[in-house]
Parts: structure tokens; sequence; C-alpha cells
């Protein structure tokens, strides 16, 4: 028997909507595993993912300048993956990081942000430079083509999708997890949105020497 098509602008199927439930569920399971698991620290558990976290990457900064792995070596660098049209997790994120390294002290210039937008299409070294200065910390901010930060949040194991809306505009879905590099370039421990200023300076304050 022959199928009869949808009308155009009618409802998805059921199973379609179940399709998508699914794997937004599956998603976001996904993300807490793996923060868990980062979270406990590289004598865990979780060491053998640990050491798979982090790699190479060839990217720009908000300057226009080359920014590699070999740039992340030499301090300690905390990592984190995001956009500058991000309404809440991104902002939140890169603000706690800078109220985080005012509550080191003396170590506060041992660590260094370092922002990774995944919407390069939007995210250009100049709108990077704008964004970055309404922070009160020295946060470099990378962009580059669409393989060279597909590269970069795969080696870190970042999730990141682009979700159209209506009117033609876009906002990109993706993980939000801080990534902490020792100044060997190797990852060491995460933290989420879950982790207020403080508890990510007791940390930090535990961890640089």
């Amino acid at each position: 028997m022959a199928h009869t098509p949808r009308p155009a602008g009618g409802p998805p199927p059921r199973f379609a909507i179940a399709a998508v439930a699914l794997i937004g569920l599956l998603v976001l399971a996904a993300g807490a595993i793996i923060a868990l698991t980062l979270g406990a620290g590289p004598n865990s558990a979780g060491s053998a993912l640990s050491a798979a976290i982090g790699g190479p990457f060839q990217l720009v900064d908000q300057n226009g300048k080359p920014f590699t792995d070999a740039n992340l070596k030499g301090k300690w660098e905390l990592v984190y993956f995001g956009y500058t049209h991000c309404p809440d997790a991104c902002p939140t994120a890169l603000n706690d990081m800078a109220l985080a390294l005012d509550k080191l002290g003396g170590k506060r210039n041992e660590v260094g942000i370092v922002f990774v937008t995944v919407d390069p299409a939007r995210d250009t070294p100049a709108v990077l430079k704008d964004y970055v200065t309404s922070f009160d910390a020295p946060i470099v901010a990378l962009t580059g083509t669409d393989a060279q930060v597909a590269q970069a949040a795969k080696v870190y194991h970042v999730y990141y999708a682009k979700h159209e809306e209506k009117g033609g505009e876009y906002s990109m879905d993706h993980s939000s997890i801080i990534y902490l590099m020792d100044p060997q370039g190797r990852f060491v421990a995460s933290f989420t949105h879950e982790s207020s200023p403080t508890d990510m300076a007791s940390r930090l304050d535990k961890l640089v020497s």
C-alpha cells in the first residue's frame, strides 16, 4: 500500500520525537558520566580517561597569533570550550574562573585561562578579543577553521552541535567542563557548573606548587 506523505509543516511522527528525546538523554548522561569520572582526579578509577584528555591542535588567539597545544605548557591552564553568544553557562564559567584566580593570592599568576570557541563562524579573533575584556582575568581566547576547532574539541572529548532557531538564528549546544592542565600539558583535574569559585580556588591551591 502506498505511503501517505505527511503534510509539510505538520507535526513530526512520534518515533522521530522519541528518537530526538533519546539522543538528548544519551548526550546528557554521557556528559554527566564524563564529568563525574574526570572530577574524581588523576589517581582515581578515571585515570585511564584522564590520560586521554588533551592532544595536538592548531588555533589562533584573539590577536590573530598561532596557538597550539605546545603553548599550554609552562604554567597551569584552565581550559574551557564555549562561545560568545552563549547566554549563561559560558559567561558563568569564565567569571567563576576569574573569581577563583583572585582567591589564589600569590599563586594567581601561575594559572591561566584558555577559552576555545565552538562557534568559529561568528567568533572571529576580533569578536573574542572584545568578549574576554568583560572578565577580570587574562583570558586567552582561541578560534580557527571548522576543522581546527573540531580537532581541538576531539582531543578534549568536547561535545558541541549547532541548534537552529527561528528567524535563521542559531545557538550551540555544548558540554560544559573546565579542564585543568598542568605545566607539562597533562590533564589533572576538572570542574563543572557545580564547582563554586571557592571550591575551584581550594583545589587549585592544593595542586599548584
